[in-house]
């Protein structure tokens, strides 16, 4: 409780933070927000730093796995865009691909926040966070049209074996897994994206593409035992800060959040929604006043932009309050990408809203 009796409203971290190393993350979180937050990722360093991307080097190195198409600009310089698909002659299901690399940086970032919450640093009870992202997402994005369909199981077996790795070495009550889902937004959106539409592999019928992307969001959720923090990360996207598609509402939020409610059977501890910067309109929020709600789970609106500050965040937030009565704060996404300088501000404006909202 705060000083004057209110439920102090907490911050929740997407996952990628603009810091060197975990450590460095786990330091300036702790130091910045405290028990302001019940989790703390360890910011998605190193080769993570463009959240998916480096799982195309994995698929680089898979035998049977080719690029299709002339090379062509590299994103960051780094990434080469051109699609995957399956080789000539090659079954999808024969495909053996390395380790994904999710277990080994989960484990290594876990023993630092270990040594760090036994010093103090990090406060006792908060958890260790790692965010996922869901296979159909990884397999959406980077495969060819005519491959998506015979990779998403392969592919989805990999991630779970990760998850089980990460299970096995980090006790349960330290843990929290995040499904970061955002590909599937555009999907349902119908969104289009350098002149390509995007359309789920499953189906062309919008009410089959929702069943289809809640059906695997229950799917990934029963991966993780019940003892272990569970939420969602729904996003619409974040290609060098901008959008699939933005939305016109948070209805599709809504119905997504709904299916979950709805099919996941183990208890869901919360769920993170995106907030466009210009959206303070109660419009935007309506839909949420119908959505169905994960019994339990506390709901994190991406209030906090650092273009506009304490001011932008609260008008948000009325707005918000008509359909949403109680929830936390964060940002839309991540903010990894964004400079390293801009990151300890950043964090103070968590604490600076979540104060002025208590």
């Amino acid at each position: 409780m705060t000083d004057n009796g209110q439920v102090p409203v907490l911050s929740h971290l997407v996952g990628s933070v603009s810091q060197p190393d975990a450590e460095s993350v786990f330091r300036v979180v702790a130091d910045t927000l405290g028990n302001g937050v019940a989790r703390i990722p360890d910011g998605e360093v190193g080769e993570r730093f463009y959240w998916i991307q480096f799982q195309k080097s994995r698929f680089d190195a898979t035998p049977g796995l080719v690029r299709v198409g002339e090379p062509g600009p590299l994103l960051r310089g780094l990434f080469d865009n051109r699609p995957i698909a399956v080789g000539p002659g090659v079954d999808a299901a024969s495909l053996e691909l390395p380790p994904l690399g999710y277990a080994d940086a989960a484990l290594e970032s876990y023993r630092t926040f270990s040594r760090l919450r036994d010093d103090g640093v990090i406060p006792a009870g908060v958890r260790f966070q790692v965010s996922l992202p869901t296979p159909a997402g990884v397999v959406g994005s980077f495969f060819a049209d005519d491959a998506k369909a015979a990779v998403e199981p392969v592919y989805e077996r990999a991630v779970l074996a990760e998850l089980d790795r990460i299970l096995d070495g980090i006790p349960h009550d330290d843990l929290a897994i995040q499904w970061d889902t955002a590909l599937e937004f555009g999907l349902l959106e119908r969104a289009e994206i350098r002149g390509h539409r995007m359309r789920a592999w499953w189906s062309d019928e919008p009410s089959e593409v929702l069943a289809g992307v809640v059906e695997r969001a229950a799917r990934y959720a029963a991966a993780v035992p019940d003892d272990v923090s569970l939420g969602w990360h729904l996003c619409y996207g974040d290609v060098e800060e901008h959008h699939f598609v933005q939305p016109k509402d948070a209805g599709t939020l809504a119905d997504v959040v709904t299916g979950i409610a709805r099919s996941v059977t183990r208890p869901v501890d919360w769920i993170h929604l995106p907030v466009p910067i210009e959206r303070d309109d109660e419009a935007y929020f309506a839909p949420l006043a119908d959505a169905e709600w994960p019994s339990g789970a506390t709901v994190f609106l991406g209030l906090v932009h650092h273009e506009d500050g304490v001011a932008g965040a609260l008008r948000r937030a009325t707005a918000a309050r008509t359909a949403v009565p109680e929830f936390g704060i964060a940002t839309e996404c991540g903010f990894g990408r964004g400079p390293a300088e801009r990151t300890v501000p950043l964090l103070r404006l968590h604490a600076e809203v979540a104060d002025a909202l208590s």
